[in-house]
């Protein structure tokens, strides 16, 4: 039996056939309005081939994106001109009952991009878009607007997301989650990888070709290559994605201002730091015109505005968090480190001192019963080694101990209930509880955090690690670990959080099935994880 959700999920190529001419031949035949945008585009080929998306839900609206490109491998294959693009918004998958329409500019300076900031839709409740350009009409999607603020939902059910390397398999995963129930996506962040696989042996899986990114056609080339995936594009038509980045949407490993390439002894000569800021405000622009969000994340030269808060009516508020572009360099020279003293820093900071104030402000003034913090690496402590003096990865919050202490003795303090972090970035599966000091194993339980496996990155993985026992008594705080690929389904209701690890066992082939590797729950009032789903 055909699922529901196949007729929109399927990507219509109407267009590939339509016209022969090249794109530099159009304008000629098609004309200019008077403020200089095509007004009949006729397209070579199909111009919706990166898909639509939905994102950054409210309750009376959402936004919706896509790109025209249809040379997606050549910067978009568009001359300097914008583009009228009409868009449609519906209560039915048919468009039976339409509830919004309009039309948008998809201008050159944001590479033929469009965001729709969609508003006076009603709470709660699925939508159907689309657009068209000329006689061309993209796939559908689907998305959902979030509850009112007063509203006590019954359920709200979300997927952690992230880490997917091209070359390294296949985004399965991605197919299955298109399938899931949910309400939202957190997609928090490697969206891209910057760089080619370096490991050589028996990846990649698929090729992909360049060297190294570093301009906006670049990045732009690069997000095309992933978009045009067509399980990744079926996640993004069937649910409204909540964004954040990690590192290689710019460089590995960067923070805040400073370079992968940072002077230390992996790379002695380092990146000035006004060159490195001029490759991310080119890696920021192209990352959002790929992504479902709003006007207000447009970068500002090499910034932009990342965080910002999701109320799912008063049972889920959702704190979309940046960990990297306004924290302090990675102490001692980045990687696995003992001894490093500097890592322990009383005024470290990793979100930023605005940044971390707004998060504190929030909890202590919320009105949820569940508080989500969706961010990129993980928060609770990382011993690696037999110890005595024990190894900590200085990309982590272990490299930044006063700001994980500061941001967890307030939640002690002000009795912020129900903390529940999403994790990604390490490429496997993770489930822990967060103490107020982790080296007090009598210290409160204040949190529980769900680390997100990768969806591709790595490749098909394994069950676990050989070290696995090791690191679980030297960090009794941890409950669960998987190297496997995929992704987690969460589902809050008013007196549980549940946890579902659901993993695909290979994505060097594809069509992987899915299975479910671990379920958890974490009771409304008492802090930790426990067994269960």
């Amino acid at each position: 039996m055909p699922h529901p959700l196949d007729p929109f999920l399927s990507l219509s190529r109407r267009g590939l056939l339509r016209g022969t001419l090249s794109v530099g031949a159009i304008a000629a035949l098609t004309g200019t309005t008077a403020r200089g945008t095509w007004a009949t585009p006729v397209f070579a080929a199909y111009p919706f081939t990166l898909g639509v998306a939905s994102g950054d839900p409210l309750p009376d609206g959402v936004v919706i994106w896509t790109r025209l490109a249809p040379e997606p491998h050549a910067g978009g294959g568009l001359p300097a001109q914008a583009i009228e693009v009409g868009w449609e918004v519906a209560a039915d998958d048919r468009f039976r009952t339409p509830v919004a329409k309009g039309t948008a500019l998809a201008r050159p300076e944001l590479g033929h991009a469009v965001h729709v900031e969609v508003v006076g839709l009603e709470p709660a409740r699925p939508y159907w878009y689309r657009f068209q350009v000329g006689r061309e009409i993209s796939a559908v999607g689907r998305t959902r607007t979030a509850p009112t603020p007063d509203a006590t939902p019954d359920r709200v059910a979300f997927a952690n997301v992230g880490c997917q390397r091209y070359e390294d398999g296949f985004f399965t995963a991605f197919r299955h989650l298109s399938r899931e129930d949910l309400d939202f996506v957190f997609h928090y962040g490697d969206y891209i990888y910057e760089y080619r696989n370096r490991r050589g042996a028996a990846l990649p899986v698929r090729e992909i070709t360049g060297q190294e990114i570093h301009t906006v056609v670049d990045y732009r080339n690069r997000y095309a290559l992933y978009r045009l995936d067509p399980d990744l594009q079926a996640a993004h038509a069937a649910h409204p994605f909540l964004v954040s980045f990690d590192d290689h949407e710019v460089d590995n490993n960067w923070a805040g201002d400073v370079s992968e390439e940072d002077g230390g002894p992996n790379f002695p000569v380092a990146v000035p730091r006004e060159i490195f800021l001029l490759r991310r405000q080119m890696a920021f622009q192209a990352w959002y015109e790929h992504m479902p969000v709003r006007r207000a994340q447009l970068p500002r030269g090499p910034d932009m505005l990342a965080h910002r808060r999701f109320d799912y009516g008063r049972l889920v508020s959702v704190n979309v968090l940046d960990t990297r572009q306004h924290r302090d360099d990675q102490p001692c020279g980045d990687g696995t480190r003992i001894g490093c003293a500097d890592r322990l820093k009383p005024d470290a900071q990793i979100l930023g001192a605005a940044r971390e104030r707004w998060l504190m402000d929030g909890l202590a003034s919320g009105r949820a019963t569940w508080n989500v913090l969706a961010q990129q690496v993980m928060m609770m402590q990382r011993r690696v080694g037999e110890g005595p003096d024990f190894g900590f990865s200085m990309d982590k919050w272990d490299a930044y101990a006063a700001a994980r202490g500061r941001l967890l003795r307030f939640v002690q303090e002000n009795r912020v209930p129900n903390l529940v972090v999403l994790t990604g970035d390490v490429h496997n599966a993770w489930a822990g509880d967060l103490r107020t000091d982790f080296d007090d194993d009598r210290s409160p339980i204040v949190g529980s955090e769900f680390v997100a496996t990768s969806i591709s990155t790595d490749g098909d993985g394994a069950e676990s690690r050989a070290d696995w026992e090791t690191l679980q008594r030297h960090n009794p705080h941890m409950r669960f670990f998987n190297n496997r690929r995929g992704y987690t389904v969460h589902a809050a209701s008013r007196d549980r959080m549940t946890a579902e690890f659901r993993v695909v066992p290979y994505v060097t082939r594809r069509d992987a099935p899915l299975e479910t590797r671990a379920a958890f729950l974490v009771e409304a009032g008492r802090p930790g994880v426990q067994r269960g789903g």
